[in-house]
């Protein structure tokens, strides 16, 4: 298991993807799959920077924990903004309706759990925890 505390500020996913990568990188993880784990990781840890706080600064942590014998990673992302579980407070987008007909918001969390093996959240001891699990 390997964590990074940071600053939850969108300046920072960058580094949250390039610390994911290297350890991705070394397990041997397949493109497709790192791809996508980019993909969540700039929409759940630019959700934390953008609203979990409000307009005060706050920090993050991203817990990366390999499984080499299953072949899959779990990466569960930790602040202590305010309570909210985007898997239960964010309605499922209407993907059959006209782009200029829908809502705005709720389509990245849904193209995480479409691309994802599995997703939790839990509200623990005052902390939000988010964790995807990704075969690689």
């Amino acid at each position: 298991m390997k964590e990074l505390t940071l600053e939850a500020n969108v300046d920072n996913i960058a580094v949250v993807t390039d610390f994911v990568n290297a350890l991705l990188e070394e397990a041997g993880c397949a493109m497709k799959a790192q791809l996508q784990i980019d993909v969540a990781i700039d929409e759940l840890f630019g959700n934390i920077a953008r609203y979990a706080y409000a307009s005060a600064r706050g920090e993050a942590t991203v817990r990366v924990e390999l499984d080499r014998e299953a072949r899959q990673v779990s990466i569960t992302l930790i602040d202590s903004g305010k309570p909210f579980d985007p898997l239960h407070e964010i309605p499922v987008p209407d993907t059959t309706s006209p782009l200029e007909q829908r809502p705005i918001g709720g389509l990245g969390v849904y193209l995480v759990k479409k691309t994802m093996d599995g997703i939790r959240y839990r509200h623990e001891g005052g902390k939000n925890m988010l964790t995807i699990v990704k075969r690689i």
